[in-house]
Parts: C-alpha cells; structure tokens; sequence
C-alpha cells in the first residue's frame, strides 16, 4: 500500500518543486551530487507506511548527524565513474582489447578523445573506490546504516577490487591494464560498481539532510503503531519561516478533531500547513521543524486550504469547496486511517449557509475516529455549537489589541476565540474615509 495524498494537498502545502519558492524539498535540497537528487525526488514522492521503516530511516538520519561526516567524494570524479562504467563494452575480452588500441593510436594520429576518457574514466573509479574503501572505515560497526556498510565492505574486498584499488594512476597505463579492468568494471563486476555508486549517492543525501536538520534545530519523530491514533507534537513550527513560534498540540482517538479559531491573519493557515508538512515529513522518516514528534502511522494526507474556482469545469469557488469536501468524504468512509485538514470551510458562501455547512460536516467527521482532523473558521458560533460532542478539543490563534492595533502572538489557546477585529482592521486602513472623501 502506498501513502495517499493528492496533487492539491502537495500544493497547497508546497512540497515539492525544486525551484518553487519556499517548498519544502528546496529546504533539503543541499545534496551534491545527481544521484542524490534523485534519491531524494523518490523519498519526496514514496512517503512510508510501515512504522519500522520509518524509524529505521530516521535512526539512520540521526546517526549521521551525531557523527557530522562530510561528503568526502569529489563530484566530477564520481561523474567520470558513472560515465566510465555505463559507456558500451564488449563481452568479448580480445574485442575490447583491440578497441582499445585503435583508439590509441586514433588518439596518436587525430583528435580523438576517446582514449583519453577511457583512461581518465579509469582513473576516477579508482580514485572513488579508495575514498569509499576510507570512508567505510571510519563508520561505526554498530550503527544503524551497517547493513548497507557491510554490503559495500564485501564488494571492495573482492581480491580484483583490492588490486585495482592499489594501482597507481599517476603512472602511465598499459592497454592491457585499461582493456583488462575496462572489460571487468562494466561487464562481470558493473553491478557491484552500480551498488558502490549508489551507496555513495544514499551518504550524499544522509549527510545532506542530516545537516540540515542540525542548522535548522529540526528533530526526528518516533513512528507509532496506527491503532494508538495519536500525534503529538511539542515546539511545532512552519519549516520554511524563520524564527517561527511553536506550538504544541496533541490529537489522539479522544480527542480527534481539533476545531481551530481565530481572527484572519491570527495564524491558523500557517498553522495548518506546519501540521501537514510535520505529518508528511515525518512518513518519509526525514526531520520536522519540532522539538518533538510522535504520531501513529497514517495511511494518507487530506487538505483543503487554498480551494480555487475552476473556470474550465464551471465550478464557483463554492461549488469548488463542496467538491473538495466530498472527496474528503468519501476518504474518510473508506475506512483509511486519514490526517485531514480544512481551512475556512464554506467561505464561498453566505454567513448562514457557512454556518449550517460547517457545523454539519465537523459533526460527520468526528464520528470517523480513526481520521485525525483539524477544521478552522472564523464563525465562531460554530464552535459553542460543537461542544456537544466530547472528541472534539477547541483551540483558538488569539489577537491582542494594542490601542486599535491587532498584534498576533501565533501561540495557540485552549478554547474558542472571542476576537472580533474586521471592522478595525477595515478602520485602520482608512478605507471608508477614502470612499466618503
């Protein structure tokens, strides 16, 4: 089974995209090399599911920080390597031989290149497999990443390994040494060389993410078993801002929505959207801008924060909603245990039909006790309207008046919000005066 999640809630959350502003993969995008680009775009787009291998990562992640390696590969050498063991061979050891002097003497008599690349290939893959041979050295026989390590430790003790690890490049090769080793590095022995380099990507990319974890004050969270229904987290706070304000929330099959207040500007998108990245981060075993993190395994990730109209099917923005809201639905009742997130409910329609809409659907979803909800509005009567029902735990973003000048404090309170301040807001800006004027 795979973590759902849809193309609007990656959006709305701003996950991926390499160049987008402010995603949350640029902020872990400090890798070196492509391969660890790579590794990182399948991780972003494979959230995990099983709690064991979600913590496994994260214990890997976290060895690697206590350790603080740096990369110690050179980019272009790897990218000789990679060139060198993927470019066409002969299975036949006297063809590659002959190929070999032909582009030698080619090289002797034209411009001809490829026997130059042949020997700088060479020379890059040994270079590569004694910087690996070092780095595995110097890792810890314990650590969570041994496996792998192992793994790698067989292959470069292989005797014909060992021996080309011990020639010296700075020395002129004979064709018979570069047609020998080109024919063993890309034909009996190319699948070990692919499993080097790939180990090499996977340390690029723990070391990468790693550090960030250890500038940015992220942590790792503990994965739970699914039928504990539990997130709990401690000093939560938004990735990509800076100086952010943490709060700290706790949902668990008693308490299972969380039912958010407060005045527009007060914080609650923001909010919102650090709950779902936090969820998200978390499944693929990667640090969260928290203090602490402990969550029981979801099966998927729901949001409607930023729900537009959509010209080309003719939906207003209600209707847009509405669809929205019945896809969360019809997740729900299909039985997966869901984190589902919604921002404003109703806000493209009148104040009392927002109101009967609201109320109706948070009741509804909190019988699905084993989604994880979090519902925000600003109708706050909504709220008085809900406290019926015992699993739903209200907080609220608060605004404190300095004169006639809201300050927001971005730190969450229990209960519902008493805040009231458009008109001020509308006052302060002096937009009735203009129009009067």
């Amino acid at each position: 089974m795979n973590f759902k999640i849809d193309k609007q809630t990656i959006e709305e959350l701003n996950l991926t995209g390499k160049f987008r502003s402010g995603s949350v993969y640029a902020i872990f995008n400090k890798v070196k090399t492509n391969g660890g680009e790579r590794l990182l775009d399948h991780m972003f787009s494979h959230p995990l599911e099983e709690v064991d291998a979600i913590n496994q990562r994260s214990s890997i992640f976290r060895y690697f920080g206590e350790a603080a390696f740096s990369f110690p590969f050179d980019v272009q050498q790897l990218n000789q390597m990679r060139e060198h063991i993927d470019s066409m061979s002969s299975k036949n050891q006297m063809l590659v031989f002959a190929r070999t002097c032909i582009h030698k003497i080619l090289a002797g008599l034209t411009r001809d290149e490829r026997y130059r690349k042949l020997v700088q290939g060479l020379q890059a893959t040994i270079l590569v497999l004694h910087k690996c041979h070092q780095f595995i050295q110097a890792m810890r026989s314990d650590s969570p990443f041994t496996a792998r390590v192992d793994t790698i430790r067989e292959i470069l003790s292989d005797k014909r390994i060992e021996k080309l690890r011990q020639v010296d490049i700075y020395k002129s090769l004979s064709i018979q040494t570069l047609s020998s080793y080109e024919h063993l590095l890309k034909g009996e022995l190319h699948g070990q060389m692919e499993d080097v380099l790939n180990f090499i990507y996977e340390v690029d990319l723990f070391i990468a993410v790693s550090k960030v974890a250890k500038d940015r004050k992220f942590n790792y969270a503990e994965a739970l078993p699914p039928a504990k229904n539990l997130m709990s987290a401690i000093d939560l706070r938004h990735p990509a801002i800076d100086n952010a304000i943490g709060n700290d929330l706790r949902m668990d099959g008693s308490s299972n929505v969380l039912f958010l207040t407060g005045a527009n500007m007060a914080g609650k998108s923001t909010l919102m959207k650090s709950i779902g990245i936090a969820c998200y981060l978390a499944h693929m075993g990667f640090p969260v801008a928290a203090k602490e993190y402990r969550f029981s395994v979801r099966e998927g990730l729901y949001s409607s924060i930023n729900v537009a109209d959509n010209i080309g099917l003719g939906y207003s923005h209600f209707y847009a909603e509405v669809v929205r809201v019945k896809q969360a639905a019809e997740a729900a009742a299909s039985g997966k245990r869901l984190l589902l997130m919604f921002d404003e409910l109703f806000k493209g329609t009148n104040v009392k039909d927002a109101y009967d809409g609201t109320l109706a659907i948070t009741e509804s979803f909190a019988d699905y006790t084993d989604c994880l909800f979090v519902v925000s509005t600003h109708i706050i009567e909504v709220g008085e309207a809900l406290r019926r029902k015992d699993n739903i735990r209200f907080v609220f973003m608060p605004t404190i008046m300095e004169g006639s000048v809201p300050r927001y404090t971005y730190q969450l309170r229990e209960g519902i919000t008493e805040d009231r301040q458009g008109m001020l807001i509308i006052r302060n800006e002096g937009i009735l005066e203009m129009m009067d004027a």
